[in-house]
């Protein structure tokens, strides 16, 4: 395998940190770049062609890796285009030299200018508009992309044609999920608008990834009971709320104690998906095991106070305006991590909630133990709470408000979950 010349490795390592990517997946980088190399080498392509980056990731198409690994083998040779020129014999070899010679100065201020000031900037807006870290991640990765494809351009000088350019990219080239180009459009959407004050306008003749009709996976009652007889605690209790009260696992995993109200039998969802809050009836029947959990939530509560634990964290608003409700029970996490986290800028121990990828193994566990033949997962029993009550003949408006959708129309795909039993139902003429 062709290796790296080392002042060219210096040199990537640099950039590597300029684009913000973390140490620890350096390695990971340039090994994708030896393998890009090597490719360029055996299948006699251009190292410094934009098209032969292409070509590579129809190559690892090929090879079926995945699409995480697709996505970072794309920026990790990206970032290396940044270091190269086009060179202007597009028949001659292209061969990496310490010496080689830089962009013309006016092209660099163009073409490799620092984006370190946008990412600070698109961060500040999220955090401003209290969106999750899961979507600071996402749209700071399509900004990377965006940057990369556009060969680090100078931020103030975007236009919308080079946001066309790249959403054709991913729909042409790259052949992306329509979902997974929409999502890079509202990232780029919200970067023009928040981080650049500029307006995208009309986005016309772009080739939109084509969306394929979406039904969601749907459990029967049994099969749900026969997941939950397979289930330990507490990831029995977990998947009894995401089923019986409708939750998502991010939902479900941020219920604190004062979310849930024993006398009127009411769950309240906080900051759920939009930070909307909603309501939902606590079922009846799990009651006695919610108080026990309560009860088991209440003394390792206790435990943390003497051990001189700082408690629970806090959203910044709540913990500047209230300096010990991190260890009042009322915010304590009902379903508590079992080990507590360092803060070390304060130099103190706190208790998170139990993380969603436990709750995803054991359920992924039980689903293959009861050997359902269906790809369920955490979320397939919110789907089966919406389709359950749609069959039972509750109203459609009922069941948005439960599940806190804002559109009716995102509730209506669960009719097509179920066989309608209405004078309505398909029917031959021939059986009339």
């Amino acid at each position: 395998m062709k290796q790296i010349p080392q002042p060219t490795k210096v040199r990537y390592d640099a950039l590597l940190a300029q684009h913000h990517i973390p140490e620890k997946l350096h390695p990971y980088y340039l090994k994708w770049l030896r393998y890009y190399l090597d490719f360029c080498r055996t299948y006699d392509f251009r190292e410094a062609d934009k098209k032969s980056l292409q070509h590579f990731i129809e190559k690892l198409k090929a090879k079926n890796q995945t699409d995480q690994q697709q996505n970072q083998a794309f920026d990790a040779i990206s970032i290396f285009h940044d270091l190269v020129p086009a060179h202007k014999d597009k028949t001659a070899p292209f061969k990496i030299h310490q010496d080689s010679k830089p962009y013309h100065k006016e092209k660099r201020l163009i073409t490799n200018a620092s984006w370190v000031s946008a990412y600070n900037d698109l961060k500040a807006e999220i955090n401003i508009r209290h969106y999750s870290p899961s979507t600071l991640k996402t749209y700071t990765g399509w900004a990377r992309q965006f940057q990369n494809f556009t060969r680090s351009k100078d931020p103030q000088l975007l236009v919308v044609s080079d946001v066309k350019d790249f959403l054709t990219y991913l729909a042409v080239d790259r052949k992306v999920a329509a979902s997974t180009q929409n999502q890079a459009f509202n990232a780029l959407l919200f970067y023009f608008r928040h981080v650049l004050k500029k307006e995208f306008g009309e986005l016309t003749d772009i080739p939109r990834a084509k969306r394929k009709p979406y039904i969601p996976v749907v459990l029967s009652r049994e099969e749900i009971d026969a997941i939950i007889a397979r289930l330990k605690y507490p990831y029995d209790l977990i998947v009894k709320l995401l089923y019986g009260c409708g939750l998502r696992l991010f939902e479900c995993m941020h219920l604190r104690v004062n979310d849930l109200n024993f006398d009127t039998g009411i769950l309240t969802v906080h900051d759920g998906k939009g930070k909307k809050d909603r309501t939902v009836p606590l079922p009846e029947k799990i009651i006695p095991e919610l108080k026990d959990q309560l009860e088991s939530v209440i003394d390792l509560h206790q435990e943390d106070l003497k051990a001189g634990y700082a408690g629970a964290f806090l959203p910044n608003r709540i913990e500047k305006k209230y300096k010990n409700a991190a260890r009042e029970l009322v915010w304590q996490w009902f379903f508590p991590a079992k080990t507590l986290t360092f803060v070390a800028d304060k130099n103190e121990y706190r208790r998170s909630f139990l993380h969603k990828t436990h709750v995803q193994k054991a359920i992924k566990r039980a689903v293959n133990s009861a050997n359902i033949p269906k790809r369920a997962s955490a979320h397939t029993f919110r789907h089966s709470f919406a389709s359950h009550l749609l069959q039972a003949n509750y109203d459609i408006r009922t069941i948005q408000e439960l599940l806190g959708h804002s559109d009716v129309r995102t509730t209506m795909i669960y009719t097509h979950t179920i066989k309608s039993k209405t004078i309505k139902e398909a029917k031959s003429p021939l059986d009339f």
